[in-house]
């Protein structure tokens, strides 16, 4: 069985533990608790008909005390860099913890998860930041862990690209 490694990174409260348990269990909770560390979850998928263990590590949120742990990085096939659509520090943060990433694993395939779009009233990202960040080589996508716009979409476009990537590689 091919097993992936994916982390979930981003400041803390932009919603990484529920756009896992979205995917992973297909539920949402509005109650808030600060991930500690790291929490593994896992879920199968086939991608071009083969098996695919996603294996997602929902990494603490980052904030002013306390950086994200690039130990937990290491080996990561890819990564999804989550932003809340109503804080502009989360969007800015993405391209620094982007910058951490890559010094620590590589280029590998990448997602840009521009979450809580049921939030439409509160949103502050616009055309200039989506330009921003179409200079990078990262796909990005408006999700929503409450009602699970997009959530299926990013982790499935993760899981083919992560599993496309190996396959090019001699």
């Amino acid at each position: 069985m091919i097993q992936k490694k994916i982390c979930m990174v981003g400041l803390f409260g932009t919603g990484k533990t529920c756009l896992v348990q979205q995917y992973v269990h297909s539920i949402f909770s509005t109650k808030y608790h600060s991930t500690v560390g790291v929490k593994i979850d896992r879920k199968v998928v086939q991608v071009d008909g083969a098996s695919v263990t996603m294996v997602l590590w929902d990494l603490a949120g980052r904030d002013a005390e306390q950086d994200i742990s690039v130990s937990y990085l290491r080996g990561a096939h890819g990564i999804i860099y989550v932003v809340d659509g109503t804080r502009r520090e989360s969007f800015d943060q993405a391209f620094e913890l982007r910058e951490l990433a890559q010094a620590t694993v590589g280029e590998v395939p990448s997602v840009v998860a521009l979450n809580k779009t049921d939030l439409k009233d509160q949103w502050i990202l616009g055309p200039l930041d989506d330009s921003a960040m179409a200079a990078h080589p990262w796909h990005r996508l408006r999700t929503s862990a409450k009602t699970g716009e997009g959530v299926e979409a990013a982790f499935t476009w993760l899981a083919q690209h992560t599993l496309n990537t190996e396959r090019k590689q001699p």
